[in-house]
């Protein structure tokens, strides 16, 4: 790397202007998978020209990399986009601290944040610490750094400003256009009210430069993977008897037993049970979720943690204790098949929400990390358990991009309102851009009612006067599903002129003479 010190400061600087490029003023959009794109093609270019080669299991993160950078591109809802940006910058730094080791795989949660401190450490330092090597080594090795005399240089330009401005006054007397474009570069560069904008975009070109620089220096010397927590040895020598541990265990089993058959009519009577005890829907959805849900994380926990912290020494103990965390976690598992119930039978009664949608997914990569934690147990594969959060992790971003959340809400609060449920249009209208292809789809769609094609309709004539001025036409924040919406509704640009506007209060009739009004629903 020292042989390519100036390849290396000339690549991070580029990407830090490239970073101001696409990013200022500008929205999430097509420039966060450039700019990911670009950082990768910078990073394995200079490692490259230093003879440094990604470890093969280390290449199998450059897909996932590339999926979720392109998330931003694809999608435009708030929670969908946020973990494409999260998991692709983490996805990144597991690169850089595992680009020779290439053992990510087998990292322990002790591993990654090791890694990521010492990730930190280079990034604030290493820099500076290569700069002060490469130039000692230049001194013993005799070779003598390049002087630059600034002098001629300066000389050169003041004797060309006066020429060059008596030349530009000229050829601006000689053509209106080209006067126009110099008056608007000479207030573009030289305006003293953007001077502090123009340092700041400069102190933060030159921190995001010398942090990828960090990055880059530290994957070329520090990600070997040549010990990893707890490989050779525990982490954490076990200490706690095996018989206070069955007793914790068991007791809890008991516990949730009980719990489960005393309440399972009440988990799953449905609308039955309702009516039996008098509960409404939302306190009969509401009560309990969060605490079933905190339930199971909580057990999650404690299997892991008393699996580290238990002595077992014989097979007999760790069958005991293997067998103990399958009958709490199959507990567990009717717990959250009892919070999932309630999850459907509150959105039966008022509708999908996004938050609703995150939740309904959630549950489902909950049970999914449970069964994983007593399979690893069973198997005495533990040091895989980080593998398995990272997994479900990925696997509950990964489900909300290909689910495209808002085009799920607005297909199963549409149904309902099918069903003679009402439609809450004003949240409707307050999705993302990626509702609009679906609820076009619906509109076009001869078999909904009147009515709900009516108010689909409304849904998007709000949209089409928001879109319309709202509209962001910058390439660098271009998405392919703005794109998307934006053909969609033209197609029904014609049919949606029958709606029409009845006050200053944004209220509008439908053909069908039902009023609504643009406003934004929560969540």
């Amino acid at each position: 790397m020292k042989k390519n010190s100036n390849l290396l400061w000339i690549t991070v600087i580029v990407l830090g202007w490239l970073f101001d490029f696409l990013f200022w003023k500008q929205s999430f959009g097509v420039n966060f998978a450039i700019f990911t794109v670009l950082c990768l093609v910078g990073g394995f270019l200079i490692l490259w020209m230093d003879q440094k080669h990604a470890a093969r299991g280390t290449l199998w993160l450059i897909p996932l990399i590339l999926f979720f950078a392109a998330i931003t591109f694809v999608r435009a809802e708030p929670m969908t986009v946020l973990l494409g940006v999260v998991f692709t910058l983490f996805l990144m730094g597991v690169l850089a601290v595992s680009f020779l080791g290439g053992r990510w795989f087998k990292y322990g949660v002790a591993d990654y944040f090791n890694n990521f401190l010492k990730l930190i450490g280079s990034m604030i330092a290493r820099p500076i610490v290569f700069n002060s090597e490469t130039h000692r080594e230049q001194k013993e090795n005799g070779v003598s750094r390049p002087k630059i005399n600034p002098w001629p240089i300066v000389r050169g330009l003041v004797i060309a400003l006066p020429i060059v401005a008596i030349f530009a006054a000229l050829l601006a007397s000689a053509d209106t256009i080209f006067s126009n474009e110099l008056n608007s570069f000479l207030k573009l560069f030289f305006n003293l009210e953007n001077l502090p904008e123009y340092i700041f975009r400069l102190c933060y070109i030159l921190i995001i430069a010398y942090g990828l620089a960090g990055t880059f220096l530290h994957a070329a010397s520090q990600s070997k993977d040549e010990k990893l927590a707890g490989e050779d040895k525990p982490f954490v020598s076990p200490f706690l008897g095996f018989t206070e541990t069955t007793i914790v265990l068991g007791s809890v089993a008991v516990l949730f037993a009980a719990f489960v058959i005393v309440q399972f009519r009440y988990f799953f009577g449905g609308q039955a049970n309702i009516n039996i005890q008098g509960f409404t829907y939302s306190e009969y959805a509401r009560r309990g979720f969060g605490e079933l849900v905190a339930v199971a994380l909580f057990s999650l926990l404690m299997i892991l943690g008393l699996g580290v912290i238990t002595r077992r020494e014989n097979e007999v103990q760790r069958r005991v204790y293997s067998g103990l965390s399958v009958v709490i976690v199959v507990l567990v598992m009717v717990m959250l098949v009892s919070a999932y119930q309630r999850l459907n039978l509150y959105e039966t009664a008022y509708g999908f929400s996004r938050l609703r949608t995150y939740t309904h997914v959630a549950l489902i990569w909950i049970g999914l990390l449970l069964s994983a934690a007593v399979v690893l147990e069973i198997l005495r594969r533990e040091r895989f358990m980080a593998l398995a959060i990272l997994t479900a992790s990925l696997g509950f971003a990964i489900s909300l991009s290909l689910l495209n959340v808002d085009g799920f809400i607005v297909r199963q609060n549409v149904w309902r309102a099918a069903q003679g449920k009402g439609l809450d249009v004003p949240y409707l209208v307050s999705l993302s851009t990626d509702s609009v292809p679906v609820l076009v789809d619906i509109y076009q769609s001869p078999s909904y009612p009147g009515l709900t094609r009516d108010a689909v309709g409304a849904v998007l004539f709000c949209r089409l006067q928001s879109d319309a001025s709202h509209a962001n036409t910058d390439w660098r924040s271009l998405t392919l599903i703005q794109w998307q919406a934006e053909r969609a509704l033209k197609k029904v640009q014609g049919q949606l002129a029958q709606y029409h506007m009845v006050n200053s209060q944004q209220e509008f009739l439908t053909p069908g003479s039902v009023l609504y009004g643009c406003y934004r629903g929560n969540d």
